[in-house]
């Protein structure tokens, strides 16, 4: 079985406060975006599990990968037997895209079907859940706003339709727990919810991503594609989630020269 995991931006994230447990509570609208992996998962005789990575390879141990970690939770859970698993990374990591999300997400639909488990959406989401806050935005994979961890999520009708989404990251990660260190919590003075009906065009003064104040001051590089993004004609940019990449919307007939060295580049038209 062959799938395609897709990654997501966030348009708009708001750190609103520190819980009891560690964690932040947030908001951000989720917005699914189709630069994808390619991921092959199949039965095995062997007995062993086993996971081939390549493209852009992200450093770590198989056991490491949200893929096998998920195949184990699975294996564990329901006793699936062993698979044998080919990720083709094309989603960059340490970017804030949730690409390691989304190829988990798409594992867990994946053995599903392959094994015949029957599980409901909600049983995939509290597997989903003990992977990563974002692994349960990619199994229902359209817009929705996330809040308290991540995991609450409302599916909203929003769409980019006829706009361009032009995506850069420098060569240099964020890192989650590297972000959250630096945030400071606060309580926007409009929801995200009531932002998303105003237009576009008032997103740059009002749609803001709280981690990118502590991130641009140690990573300028950052700070510094978003300012060229803005110089190309782009209607928003944002850093996006807690990573390193920014994207750009832009008109349809927009053509931006991103000439900045050592940088992914990626866009489609929404």
């Amino acid at each position: 079985m062959i799938r395609f995991p897709n990654c997501k931006i966030n348009i708009g994230l708001s750190i609103l406060e520190k819980l009891p447990d560690g964690y932040h509570r947030i908001e951000s609208l989720m917005f699914p975006i189709p630069l994808r992996d390619i991921l092959e998962i199949v039965p095995t005789s062997s007995g062993e599990t086993k996971l081939t990575v390549t493209g852009n390879v992200p450093q770590g141990e198989m056991q490491q990968n949200l893929c096998y970690r998920a195949w184990k939770l699975m294996h564990e859970s329901y006793g699936i037997p062993a698979v044998e698993m080919h990720l083709h990374k094309l989603i960059p990591h340490g970017a804030g895209l949730g690409g390691g999300s989304s190829d988990a997400a798409f594992t867990l639909q994946m053995l599903n079907e392959i094994f015949n488990l029957n599980l409901s959406l909600i049983d995939l989401k509290s597997l989903a859940f003990k992977l990563g806050m974002d692994c349960p935005f990619f199994l229902l994979n359209s817009p929705a706003i996330a809040t308290h961890k991540g995991e609450i999520l409302n599916p909203v009708q929003f769409s980019l339709s006829g706009y361009q989404l032009y995506l850069v990251k420098p060569s240099e990660g964020v890192s989650t727990a590297e972000a959250y260190a630096g945030v400071k919590p606060r309580f926007p003075e409009i929801s995200l919810d009531a932002l998303m009906n105003s237009p576009i065009t008032k997103w740059k003064e009002k749609v803001k991503n709280d981690f990118e104040e502590s991130v641009f001051k140690a990573h300028p590089k950052i700070e510094e594609i978003k300012n060229e993004l803005y110089r190309q004609g782009a209607i928003y940019a944002s850093m996006s989630g807690s990573g390193s990449a920014v994207y750009g919307i832009f008109n349809a007939d927009a053509t931006p020269e991103i000439n900045m060295p050592g940088l992914f580049t990626w866009k489609s038209l929404l």
